[in-house]
């Protein structure tokens, strides 16, 4: 009830008057700058926002254009080791067939070795036995004026001679 009685007009005027010049200057100078640079700051935010999503999709094509070529990398990898295992596989059989190749010729050559002295054995002998049978013949034509047993004694003897 004492407010009542203590109010004066002409203050309550003058208050609203200092009240209104108040937030005209306010909004003036204060209240544009404050919502100027909210406004910026959420311009700034979206604009982060959005930057964040596209390094993100960025990010994925990278991922993905990295899978790509490790995938590649692995298909070049295992082609040039199959490659590899070719040429070496065409390598041993090469190698296996001049072995092969060679083993035949070195037998052969053998065997044409063993022929040859076969026959240089053979002819070896039948030189001995021509020898054998002229030194026979002629020890037997010696002996043949002499007598007819003691020539068949002779040849016997030669022979067991020759067996030895």
């Amino acid at each position: 009830m004492n407010l009542l009685e203590d109010f004066s007009p002409g203050l309550f005027f003058m208050q609203a008057i200092i009240l209104i010049i108040l937030i005209l200057l306010l909004g003036k100078f204060a209240w544009k700058p404050i919502l100027n640079a909210l406004n910026e700051r959420e311009d700034g935010i979206a604009n982060a926002l959005a930057s964040a999503e596209r390094a993100k999709l960025e990010m994925a094509k990278l991922e993905a254009s990295n899978e790509a070529a490790a995938q590649e990398a692995r298909a070049q990898r295992d082609a040039m080791l199959k490659e590899a295992r070719e040429i070496k596989e065409k390598m041993i059989g090469e190698a296996a067939d001049q072995a092969q190749a060679k083993a035949d010729k070195i037998i052969a050559s053998a065997q044409e070795t063993i022929q040859a002295e076969k026959k240089a054995a053979l002819a070896d002998i039948k030189s001995q036995v021509a020898e054998l049978s002229v030194d026979i013949a002629e020890k037997v034509t010696r002996k043949e004026l002499s007598e007819k047993d003691a020539q068949l004694a002779l040849i016997d003897k030669m022979l067991a001679d020759a067996n030895i």
